[in-house]
């Protein structure tokens, strides 16, 4: 491994900083301390600081030398809504919040970057660091860009990066391709018409029409979707009737789930076919449907050329720990806006095992304090190898 020593030698320091955002959570938009503590720290360290884009969004700027290329590098800062389980020095101090997700890592490993790369100052361009709030499924880089993330902070190369459990700390995945999916929302209202539970004929049944519907819906995965294009349906929520009045049937029945591709033609598709199996089915029963499909978050895509870079970057710190192969997630993160506007490569870091089974979103789970220098030292080397020195 080659991680440079004066990144060790604040491992300490980025430690403690870790546990302490660990220990104050904050859910997306409502991240006003941690990004206090963010601006603050970048400020220290003669660093350009820009506040408030996406509502508690930081962007850090740094320059050096004359280089004409500009990158981005981004980390999340926020929490989950879910109580922390296990006991341990650092545990969160707020109630029904955690980080369960290693955003606080990220945001200390971004820092640590913006802390040696200040100090070193071994390229010549210009990198924005991009803290964002609002990771988990509230829509913060959408915000930023809206508030004019790449109109103030233009870039030629965007990279994110996320810890995963079950790859060691010293193991970094850097594939081309899909890494993570499109995470949509959808929902269908079914209208009939309500009657007494003994006397459905007098009635139109929107429950049995759901039920039908549900037996359905991964007809569309299994029948539809070409096979060798990953995609996912889920049914997640049903509503319909009152527990206490079990002799009515109701007017209405509601049922409401996620939808995940890896392509936009599917997503396109998925978001046909649903509809197409709703109205069908209200049809067949003779009553009404109402469709929604939400599109919130796009899939990630890592471009090539971005992708070879932070490869080669990896390379420079993990040597033959660099994965080129890793299997997408179906997960999603909307880093893929910013992919959207300029080249981007989105990579995996190890966060050592799962222990006791604690993956992401678990109330058990925690960043892994190790996986810091690595973190550290990859963003370091892709910013000095991007924006070389001539």
């Amino acid at each position: 491994m080659n991680v440079p020593d004066k990144v060790f030698d604040d491992l300490s320091f980025l430690t403690a900083l870790r546990h302490d955002l660990h220990a104050h959570p904050e859910l997306g938009f409502e991240e006003v301390r941690t990004s206090d503590i963010v601006a603050r720290h970048l400020e220290e360290m003669g660093i350009s600081v820009h506040c408030g884009l996406g509502g508690t969004g930081v962007v850090g700027t740094l320059r050096v030398g004359d280089g004409a290329r500009s990158i981005g590098l981004r980390a999340d800062m926020d929490a989950l809504a879910m109580p922390e389980t296990a006991e341990r020095p650092h545990k969160s101090t707020v109630p029904g919040k955690m980080h369960a997700c290693g955003h606080d890592g990220h945001t200390v490993m971004l820092l640590g970057a913006a802390r040696h790369l200040a100090r070193t100052r071994t390229f010549s361009g210009t990198v924005h660091f991009i803290f964002q709030p609002a990771e988990e499924g509230r829509g913060g880089a959408r915000r930023m860009m809206e508030d004019g993330l790449f109109s103030l902070f233009p870039c030629d190369a965007v990279y994110g990066l996320h810890n995963m459990p079950g790859l060691e700390v010293d193991e970094i995945a850097v594939v081309e391709g899909p890494q993570l999916a499109s995470s949509d929302s959808w929902r269908v209202t079914f209208r009939g018409t309500g009657t007494h539970g003994a006397k459905p004929h007098l009635g139109r049944d929107p429950i049995t029409a759901m039920a039908t519907f549900l037996a359905a819906l991964q007809t569309i995965i299994g029948r539809v979707v070409d096979p060798l294009q990953p995609a996912v349906v889920s049914a997640c929520s049903v509503e319909a009737g009152d527990p206490q009045a079990l002799n009515v049937i109701p007017d209405f029945a509601a049922v409401g789930g996620t939808a995940r591709a890896y392509s936009a033609a599917v997503r396109d598709q998925l978001e046909e076919e649903i509809g197409r199996l709703a109205r069908g089915t209200a049809e067949m029963f003779g009553i009404g449907a109402d469709y929604r499909f939400e599109r919130r978050i796009p899939p990630t895509v890592n471009d090539a050329d971005a992708t070879r870079r932070a490869y080669d970057a990896a390379a420079s710190v993990f040597g033959d720990k660099v994965l080129s192969a890793f299997p997408p997630s179906t997960a999603g993160d909307d880093f893929a806006f910013f992919g959207q506007q300029a080249p981007g490569c989105y990579v995996w870091l190890g966060n050592g095992p799962a222990v006791e089974g604690a993956l992401h979103h678990n109330t058990a789970y925690d960043f892994n304090d190790a996986a810091i220098p690595y973190g550290v030292a990859f963003w370091s080397a892709l910013v000095e190898r991007e924006l070389a020195s001539s």
